[in-house]
């Protein structure tokens, strides 16, 4: 049995991570084939557990899994620690006096509970008492439904309202003005505002360092001098060089060192990365986060793939896939500021080619898309038994990577 699990991010107003919601299946169509809701949340409660690790999925954070009557009344949601997990009722769930003693049950052990795509009705009114959150469907959910609900929750101000499937700032930004505290969805991967802004100097000196290192003869003395240069970078790329995630026997103590020690590949990621937090820094901190999971989903997705001569431009073409929300430029703009290949413009810029299709299906997992991942991964001949493993073995890189950086 394989288990197919995505995250979706819950932000607060400050753009902070508070929690993940967790998107499951047991295949990668986007359906449980003959498998009835309270099956398939027994399968992911084991899944989470026993086969993909939830501490992987969601950074310590909390887990949003959604719970049908059955498995509330059957008491399903204890099999995790209330610290481990936030319930949500399915919007599919009907009130009544078994649910309503097990939602008091749960409040009394500590659990939060969440009403799922939930529009105000007069029966639930009895539940508000013990909910910490409601979630609303921006998409399908009216202005004057939303003042409805306020009005209805009004005494009960504790609640929070957690606005689901934001993708754009306009969408958050009406969310905002509306009252809500949470927001799900991938807004913050999008640019903010289109302008143009310079590089500093900094960001210039990784820039011609990403260059330098995608030639095919690499001058690594012009590279070590671009470092020398800056006082920060040699300090970072020493402090990198020298991590726990490399275990070297002996210290690392010179530019030079450290340059030969790591490899062209390894000064690339390091390099990519760099790049990616400096430009970053007033960007949500899941914006590196799901940056860094991409460029490593893209590079091992390339290694499956057996095009070993493309697991760099893959890696770069993965992490370079945000640089218009973190630069809030567009894509085109990005492009004729950074020396990359042609390969991986033509990516990101037209959607074409092999690196292109690595992206596309690392794009269609994030968002749960399972159908098409499942057509990405017969299109590239690989096993989409796969993708579960190659998908955590990225979010763990990722955090080894910040801890590394000190991000």
């Amino acid at each position: 049995m394989y288990f197919y699990a995505a995250r979706q991010p819950i932000l607060n107003i400050n753009k902070e991570v508070v929690g993940y919601e967790l998107l499951f299946r047991d295949g990668v169509d986007n359906v449980f084939p003959n498998v009835d809701d309270v099956e398939a949340t027994s399968k992911l409660i084991e899944g989470s557990q026993f086969n993909f690790g939830l501490e992987d999925l969601t950074d310590g954070k909390p887990a949003y899994i959604n719970f049908t009557l059955e498995t509330i009344v059957k008491g399903y949601p204890t099999m995790m620690g209330r610290d481990q997990l936030i319930v949500e009722i399915l919007e599919t769930v009907q009130p009544g006096k078994r649910l309503l003693a097990a939602v008091q049950d749960l409040k009394e052990k500590g659990y939060k509970l969440v009403l799922d795509d939930y529009k105000h009705q007069k029966v639930w009114r009895h539940f508000y008492p013990y909910i910490d959150q409601i979630k609303v469907d921006m998409l399908v959910t009216s202005v004057d439904e939303i003042h409805e609900l306020k009005e209805a929750i009004a005494p009960h101000q504790d609640i929070e309202l957690v606005a689901e499937k934001v993708e754009t700032y306009e969408q958050y930004q009406l969310a905002l003005d509306l009252g809500f505290t949470l927001f799900q969805g991938f807004f913050f991967a999008k640019p903010e505002m289109v302008q143009t802004k310079a590089l500093p100097p900094s960001e210039m000196a990784l820039a011609e360092l990403l260059y330098e290192t995608s030639s095919v003869d690499v001058d690594l003395k012009r590279i070590t001098q671009v470092f020398e240069r800056d006082v920060n970078l040699s300090y970072k790329l020493l402090r990198y060089s020298n991590s726990a995630a490399f275990k070297r026997r002996a210290e690392i103590s010179t530019i030079k060192q450290a340059l030969v020690v790591l490899g062209n590949q390894e000064l690339k990621k390091f390099l990519s990365l760099l790049f990616a937090s400096q430009v970053a820094s007033e960007k949500p901190m899941e914006l590196i986060r799901l940056s860094l999971t991409r460029a490593r989903f893209c590079e091992l997705i390339s290694i499956k793939h057996n095009e070993m001569r493309d697991t760099g431009m893959a890696f770069l073409t993965g992490m370079m896939s945000l640089m218009d929300a973190i630069l809030d430029e567009t894509m085109q703009s990005v492009m004729q500021k950074l020396p990359l290949t042609i390969d991986i413009k033509d990516a990101l810029l037209q959607g074409e080619g092999m690196l292109a299709q690595y992206l596309s299906l690392v794009m269609a997992y994030e968002q749960a898309n399972w159908a098409g991942a499942s057509k990405l991964t017969e299109q590239l001949n690989l096993q989409a038994q796969s993708l579960p493993e190659l998908y955590s073995e990225a979010l763990q890189w990722c955090d080894q990577q910040i801890e590394a950086m000190g991000i």
